[in-house]
């Protein structure tokens, strides 16, 4: 019999895992993380550096197993499919489950029109691929800015605007789940806010998991937080996930309050 998700975070997730643990080599980086995340929503991945974050983001959409001796056990359910079951295949998943780094990364040696459509798994004519790329740049809030350009180099695009233009790349696959490592990390507070508001538009459309070192920022864009520490062996664990307002204002985890006052981290 299949084991029901976990309901350790608010009921409604497309995206959850059930005691997930991930390794490099013999090190476990992550420890028994079981969490759903909240449909259309925004949840957000706090803690101190080293505390796993970006390894428990990076296997939720099989990146994890592409580093050298790396692994995962138990299970990461996308709408009740386990994505580690053995004939699943990842590009497929990455495709459902797309990613935005902490550094925007373009490819250079595609155009703007044909970066925002890199990730769709499709072959296009011309006209479909304008299309297409209108749909996801506009989803960016870029078109506008970029629509008279799309013959150039991403790399004449100033940092925002790649990181944007990263982000229509992924949601031009149409995927259910977005995943952002510290997608503002890099940029200047007006390029910022930009992608702030922008992703709270597209938690209209999608499941967003984001991981972000600045507590404001969670405090201002996310749903639901959820808090990471590691222990004693450097273990990753997943220690408080509660709506966003109540884990900021009420923690129920001691460790979680002295996190978000300052006394550590």
């Amino acid at each position: 019999m299949t084991a029901a998700p976990p309901t350790i975070a608010p009921a409604g997730g497309a995206l959850a895992t059930d005691d997930l643990s991930a390794y490099y080599g013999t090190l476990e980086a992550v420890g028994n993380v079981s969490i759903a995340f909240r449909r259309k929503s925004v949840t957000a991945l706090i803690g101190p550096s080293g505390c796993g974050k970006t390894t428990l983001l990076r296997c939720l959409n099989r990146l994890h197993e592409l580093t050298f001796d790396a692994c995962v056990s138990g299970r990461v359910l996308l709408e009740d499919c386990d994505i580690y079951e053995w004939g699943m295949d990842p590009m497929a998943i990455r495709r459902r489950i797309g990613m935005v780094f902490q550094r925007p990364n373009p490819f250079p040696t595609l155009s703007i029109l044909d970066n925002a459509v890199a990730c769709g798994g499709r072959r296009l004519n011309r006209r479909a691929k304008i299309e297409v790329a209108e749909r996801a740049l506009r989803a960016a809030a870029l078109w506008d800015e970029v629509k008279d350009k799309l013959t150039r180099s991403p790399l004449q695009l100033s940092g925002g605007q790649q990181q944007r233009l990263c982000i229509a790349r992924a949601v031009a696959a149409e995927p259910e789940v977005l995943l952002m490592d510290e997608p503002t990390a890099s940029l200047d507070p007006i390029a910022t806010a930009v992608i702030e508001e922008l992703m709270a538009r597209l938690a209209e459309r999608f499941t967003i998991v984001a991981v972000t070192h600045n507590m404001q920022q969670a405090a201002r864009v996310s749903d639901v937080t959820a808090f990471m520490l590691a222990d004693a062996d450097g273990t990753g664990r997943l220690i408080e996930v509660d709506d966003t307002a109540k884990l900021f204002t009420k923690p129920s985890d001691p460790r979680t309050e002295d996190y978000i006052t300052g006394r550590f981290g």
